[in-house]
């Protein structure tokens, strides 16, 4: 007996397991491919007043205003200088878009289920809270973050007011 799939079923099993990756220095993280719109160079950025250091302010995508984070700035690294390899990765959360300035995009890789693991716990109590899981690839890690987690919900409120 065939089976009947919506449109959505088979787009989201096409998803299951994939993630984008990209740089951040030497580190690769990834997102849940699920979450990403798109990928875009960097472009003129207008700064908003009074939001976090990390949070560079907004870009107009196609007429559609999206605020923008530096993910280096977000995990406390040195600000780099944007290049060509500098992206955007344009991500919806909880219908917010959101763009995440990157070193440099990977690629879009397939991470089976029984590959991905939860992070190990550093010391009692303390828990890295942008990375969901880890996925192991060959000899190497993915760190795979969580979107949510990258602007907490008054950081959220606040660019929302703001923009």
């Amino acid at each position: 007996m065939a089976e009947n799939y919506s449109r959505l079923e088979v787009e989201e099993d096409t998803q299951k397991d994939r993630y984008l990756t990209f740089l951040i220095g030497e580190e690769c993280y990834g997102f849940e491919i699920k979450h990403v719109t798109e990928i875009i160079g960097i472009q003129a950025i207008t700064e908003i007043p009074e939001l976090p250091e990390y949070v560079k302010g907004i870009i107009n995508l196609r007429g559609k205003i999206i605020p923008v984070m530096d993910v280096r700035l977000r995990f406390k690294k040195e600000t780099l200088i944007y290049n060509d390899r500098t992206c955007v990765i344009v991500v919806d959360v909880n219908d917010i878009s959101i763009g995440f300035i990157v070193d440099q995009v990977a690629e879009v890789m397939s991470i089976p289920e029984e590959d991905i693991v939860d992070p190990p716990r550093v010391h009692k109590g303390m828990n890295n809270k942008y990375i969901k899981k880890i996925g192991k690839v060959g000899n190497s890690v993915k760190l795979l973050l969580d979107c949510e987690m990258l602007l907490t919900d008054q950081e959220s409120e606040e660019v929302n007011e703001a923009v």
